[in-house]
């Protein structure tokens, strides 16, 4: 009975596939309530130095940081595209990675030239096979950002923007918004706009600075820029194990019904295989 060995050998596989998965859906799903509970705690501080930056916008006006001002002489463009090291988390990547390409098109239709920093292994190999320039790259980041291991990559594109060598910076990262549902999204980091900050008040604010106006407002604006990175990265990485585990719970569930189906197959067969013996059996007794 081949048919029947060869099909019990692809149950015998599928089930182990099936055992895979679902250790890495209970993997994933340990590890989305951590990274959840990071974005999470990043929030506040992320509102609170967009507020502080807003104020300060107000309380000074004499002064304007670069990161404010609009360049439009150099024709290039930085894009921050952030997405995860490794795969098996559905279209995660895919769909951004998607929006981020649709985004470079635009640009360079308007006749920009694009470099990137890349952040996550998956968006370095994009990059590089569709002939991006990578000017910097952060990967291999584990399961917990690190403002040290982003500010270094991070830095190379905001102190171009600084010396007047981009018109513009931006960030491409999945925003999570709950288990079943990430958004791909693309934001203008840089020059900063008015719809990434608070809504002006109509009261003004007045500060006192030590040492000065200038030392205090360009140390906030980086830090600023950071906050908004670092913050992305989180909420990549959130989405990240919430894809996957989806992902691992609908490969479980696929596996569990194509073992089924191969059993039903299995059985038929092998009952196939009896009344075929019987009805020789049969045969042989009438014909003696």
């Amino acid at each position: 009975m081949a048919a029947g060995k060869e099909i019990r050998g692809k149950i015998k596989s599928v089930e182990n596939t099936k055992k895979i998965t679902k250790a890495m859906e209970m993997v994933a799903a340990s590890k989305m309530r951590k990274a959840q509970e990071k974005m999470r705690a990043a929030r506040p501080y992320s509102e609170n130095i967009r507020s502080i930056v807003t104020h300060l916008a107000q309380a000074n006006p004499e002064y304007k940081h670069p990161f404010m001002i609009k360049h439009d002489n150099s024709k290039k463009v930085a894009m921050i595209v952030v997405t995860t090291d490794k795969g098996l988390c559905g279209g995660l990547n895919t769909n951004m990675l998607r929006l981020a390409t649709q985004k470079m098109r635009e640009l360079e239709t308007a006749g920009k030239k694009i470099e990137a920093v890349a952040i996550g292994n998956k968006g370095l190999g994009f990059l590089n096979r569709i002939g991006v320039k990578v000017v910097s790259q952060a990967t291999q980041l584990g399961d917990t950002p690190h403002l040290e291991n982003l500010i270094g990559p991070v830095k190379v594109v905001l102190d171009a923007y600084d010396d007047g060598l981009l018109d513009a910076v931006y960030l491409c990262y999945t925003r999570f918004i709950n288990t079943m549902k990430q958004e791909p999204v693309v934001e203008q980091l840089l020059p900063l706009t008015a719809d990434r900050m608070e809504p002006v008040n109509s009261h003004s604010w007045d500060y006192l600075y030590e040492p000065d106006a200038q030392t205090v407002i360009d140390e906030l604006m980086v830090r600023y820029a950071e906050a908004l990175i670092y913050q992305s990265v989180a909420e990549n990485m959130a989405s990240e194990q919430s894809a996957r585990m989806v992902a691992m719970k609908a490969a479980t569930d696929n596996a569990g019904n194509v073992i089924g189906e191969l059993k039903l197959i299995y059985n038929k067969t092998r009952q196939a295989a009896i009344t075929k013996e019987l009805s020789e059996i049969v045969a042989g007794a009438a014909a003696v």
